[in-house]
């Protein structure tokens, strides 16, 4: 696992709920539906990864994200999407903002052929804003929480198909990548529904060994697929190779390095599992259009200009 520092406390981050203090930012482990602990927003540490997609429904003020190294900013009354295996952290706030942040399995995006373009943008990186808010829509994600936090399994599968309801609304109703950057499109009809869970599977081990010497035949055998067959569902569903999807995750994984350590960037590129200087180099460059050393002198203040509050 990469080597990022442990997160301060509970109560000073919007942390994932069941995250202990001295567990490291990278957090892979928990698949589930689930809530945020605090509605309360505050300044990050530094920026953390999870498995699952995060919903973020703003109650009152106003948060800015660090997002794959772009400043997103989001008001009271938006509700966004995005992955959590995207590198992200609050980096500042308006006083008393408070947020619903719900934690969602990435089968719910796998699920429906009728999510192909609004999954496609997710997975390739998109933070995803809803153009249509509903009128109860407040209401509805404090209920939401309150389910989820009570950990009454009757009601939490009740939450997962009122959730999916309106993930599925968010695609109907339109929506817009807050990065302003279009996404390639790709689908899985209804005939390829049965790979849902091969496809979760290998998004599941890539996230979990990407930072190790992993192959196509890997991540097809942690699904029992053929390697062929593999690549081709993958692709179909996600718009982008394994392979990409494994540089992409190594990527992720060194930019948080570079914000939140000291690490050299020789060492940060063998920690997020390239095995050749020149190649992780290259590679940064076309995905962030900059060296990684610069890329660590120009992200690294907005990381670190306001401590996040203490309780």
């Amino acid at each position: 696992m990469p080597i990022i520092p442990p997160i301060a406390g509970h109560g000073s981050v919007p942390v994932h709920p069941d995250l202990d203090p001295g567990h490291p930012l990278v957090v892979f482990g928990d698949h589930r539906f689930c809530a945020g602990q605090t509605l309360d927003v505050d300044v990050m540490d530094g920026p953390h990864m999870h498995s699952q997609i995060e919903l973020n429904f703003v109650l009152d003020g106003e948060m800015t994200y660090w997002f794959d190294g772009r400043e997103m900013t989001v008001a009271a009354g938006c509700l966004c999407l995005f992955w959590g295996m995207v590198p992200h952290q609050v980096i500042a706030r308006r006083t008393r903002t408070r947020f619903v942040c719900l934690y969602v399995p990435m089968s719910v995006l796998l699920g429906f052929p009728s999510l192909s373009r609004l999954r496609t943008a997710v997975f390739r990186g998109a933070m995803v804003e809803a153009l249509v808010i509903r009128s109860y829509d407040r209401d509805i994600f404090m209920r939401w929480r309150e389910e989820l936090l009570s950990d009454d399994r009757e009601a939490v599968e009740i939450v997962r198909s009122e959730l999916t309801a309106r993930v599925l609304r968010i695609e109907r109703d339109g929506w817009r990548d807050l990065r302003a950057q279009g996404s390639a499109m790709a689908s899985l009809d209804r005939r390829d529904a049965k790979w849902i869970p091969h496809i979760e599977r290998m998004l599941r081990f890539i996230g979990e060994h990407a930072a190790e010497d992993i192959s196509v035949a890997d991540v097809a055998r942690a699904a029992n697929l053929h390697p062929n067959y593999a690549m081709q569902v993958f692709r179909r569903a996600l718009g982008m190779t394994i392979n990409q999807s494994i540089v992409r995750h190594r990527l992720d994984t060194a930019q948080s390095l570079l914000i939140s350590t000291d690490l050299s960037v020789a060492e940060i590129a063998f920690e997020s599992g390239f095995r050749s200087i020149s190649r992780f180099y290259e590679a940064f460059h076309q995905r962030f259009a900059s060296q990684p050393n610069a890329f660590r002198r120009d992200m690294r203040p907005k990381s670190a200009s306001e401590a996040p509050a203490r309780r």
